[in-house]
């Protein structure tokens, strides 16, 4: 068997391509790298250190009013690995300056998180793993 390879990039849809752009800009210190636009959709890519790719796509004709919800089939969430705890906290309160709700730092068995959301109500976390 063939060694399974890393992850690429995961894209997440939105409702609305222009007002994600401007909350992962902020959230990711960057703009995206690329703009996609050959198909029904509208693709932003942002780059992430350790080689991977986020991108944010709104899909033409999606319903508008239908939000993320976890428990549905499909993504739960996206974690970001921060390395300790002490970066765990920094997020927490760069989260705090772009006032981004999000939940107090978690301790579990697996390491700590710290949970919140995007616009459009997609589930990211940083973890800090133990």
């Amino acid at each position: 068997m063939p060694s399974f390879p890393g992850i690429a990039h995961v894209s997440l849809t939105v409702t609305d391509v222009d007002t994600s752009t401007r909350w992962y800009t902020a959230l990711l210190g960057s703009e995206p790298r690329q703009t996609m636009t050959d198909g029904p959709f509208v693709r932003r890519v942002f780059a992430v250190p350790g080689g991977q790719a986020v991108s944010i796509v709104q899909h033409d004709g999606a319903p508008a009013a239908d939000r993320f919800d976890p428990r549905r089939p499909g993504l739960d969430h996206l974690s970001f690995e921060v390395g300790d705890e002490a970066q765990l906290h920094a997020w927490e309160r760069r989260l705090a300056e772009l006032e981004v709700e999000h939940s107090p730092v978690q301790r579990a068995a697996y390491g700590s998180v710290l949970s919140f959301k995007d616009p459009d109500g997609n589930a990211l976390e940083f973890i800090a793993s133990s």
